[in-house]
């Protein structure tokens, strides 16, 4: 791995927003209450990124199937460093693991797994920067639930509107309506842990 990772994240004093893509049976109750409900899973691992454009990539501007929908959850950031504290490096990075099996011991215990992938630019191409994504696993999922979470807002039609502007060619346009992301800077510990070099 290179020196290229960045957690890039809308944040104030207080609260981190992260992203996940969910269709209407999920998202319509956790936009109305600020939390998740059935059928929402509690029994497996749930993926929050900070990065919009990483989640577009994935959900394809919110098109794919139980993706249509496009949350905005903010947590507080204690809560997101408390899990950035906890997590494991889904491969073994030997600048970190002692090697290959202290890793997967690690990672088999793990409650947060941690994934860095290429970043995107809002026309879809992968830039040299990683970008974070974290996994809640189920030992965690009910506290990020009703501890982490300070509110949940539907960015679906921010996103359709993006998407519009951009099949129309507006790129300058579709760039000013993005969530306002800048890098969020950890203490040195916390960054090697999960392998910010």
């Amino acid at each position: 791995m290179n020196n290229t990772q960045e957690i890039r994240a809308q944040y104030d004093a207080d609260t981190i927003t992260v992203y996940q893509a969910y269709g209407k049976t999920i998202a319509l109750p956790a936009i109305e209450n600020n939390q998740f409900s059935h059928p929402f899973s509690f029994h497996r691992m749930t993926w929050i990124k900070p990065s919009y454009l990483w989640l577009m990539e994935r959900s394809n501007w919110a098109t794919k199937p139980q993706q249509e929908f496009i949350l905005g959850i903010k947590i507080k950031r204690a809560y997101w460093e408390y899990a950035l504290s906890l997590g494991v490096l889904t491969h073994p990075d030997l600048a970190i693991y002692a090697d290959g099996l202290d890793w997967e011991r690690k990672f088999e215990q793990a409650k947060v797994h941690i994934q860095w992938d290429p970043e995107r630019t809002l026309r879809g191409a992968k830039l040299q920067v990683r970008s974070i994504q974290v996994g809640i696993s189920r030992h965690l999922i009910e506290e990020y639930n009703n501890e982490w979470i300070v509110a949940i807002d539907d960015l679906t039609p921010l996103t359709k509107k993006i998407s519009q502007l951009k099949k129309q060619g507006k790129y300058k346009e579709a760039k000013r309506l993005l969530p306002k992301e800048r890098v969020y800077i950890l203490p040195d510990e916390l960054q090697k842990r999960i392998g910010i070099k």
